[in-house]
């Protein structure tokens, strides 16, 4: 359903992206993780069609996302770290607005924006102009949007941002129902707990190059402690230097680490 070959992005003297290569099938959820800068959101955004990459290429559900990016976009579903909503407009209006962008007949999308907004808790509030929303409330018109026209592929980066307990586990119970419902789903976050029950397979991006990928128990169990946190950080951890200076900061004492020695790539 997604399949990136050798995808290169610089900004400037930047490269963000070193040729990455992965594909994610059908049904699967596949988590996408990193520390700051490693590439994650830069990867998100050329699969959405919102930063064109300088190299490489991208199918999504078998189309080329450079010549045929209106069919890639039909069937994708992103919601984005961060997004400028029209504000202005209620949470009702907002979504109708994106239902007729995807061309979603009327009485269908209405029946479509009442089961989101109820699901979301959000049915008092379906008036209210999106500035007056608080950041949670924000959040949950930003997935339902995602969700409207019942896309093949779910990309999301940090889809948890502003939202309460509730609304989270609200979140985690739906992807798990598009993930049985045979959705492919792509997920981008800092919270691992969640990566690690949500996600069949994980990717670890470090300094725009995909250092593990793999099936998410594999990964948990080539570390004794088994646990997400402790792969991500074996394979991610600063340089020595870079620990001794942070640790003198922060006034701890340095503790050194032993060579990782986790797989870098499956295959």
């Amino acid at each position: 359903m997604i399949e990136v070959v050798n995808l290169v992005k610089t900004f400037g003297s930047n490269t963000a992206l070193q040729g990455i290569n992965f594909t994610v099938r059908p049904g699967e959820a596949t988590g996408c993780l990193g520390p700051n800068g490693a590439g994650k959101s830069t990867t998100l955004k050329i699969l959405a069609g919102l930063v064109r990459p300088t190299s490489g290429e991208v199918r999504i559900c078998g189309h080329d996302l450079l010549t045929e990016p209106l069919e890639v976009k039909r069937r994708i579903g992103y919601v984005p770290e961060t997004a400028a909503m029209y504000s202005g407009l209620t949470a009702n209006e907002y979504l109708s607005l994106v239902a007729e962008l995807y061309h979603i007949d009327r009485e269908q999308a209405a029946d479509k924006i009442r089961t989101l907004l109820e699901g979301f808790q959000l049915t008092e509030a379906a008036d209210r102009q999106i500035d007056a929303l608080s950041k949670g409330m924000r959040q949950k018109v930003l997935i339902s949007s995602a969700l409207l026209h019942d896309p093949d592929v779910l990309i999301f980066d940090e889809p948890l941002n502003g939202l309460d307990v509730n609304a989270a586990l609200t979140f985690r119970r739906l992807v798990e129902g598009l993930i049985d419902q045979g959705k492919t789903v792509l997920y981008c976050s800092h919270i691992l707990d969640v990566v690690e029950r949500l996600c069949s397979r994980v990717i670890v991006l470090h300094h725009g190059q995909i250092v593990a990928d793999d099936q998410t128990k594999t990964l948990l169990s080539s570390t004794p402690k088994g646990s997400l946190e402790a792969v991500f950080q074996e394979l991610t951890r600063l340089s020595p230097e870079i620990e001794r200076d942070a640790a003198m900061v922060s006034g701890q004492s340095p503790i050194g680490n032993p060579p990782s020695s986790l797989p870098r790539r499956n295959g």
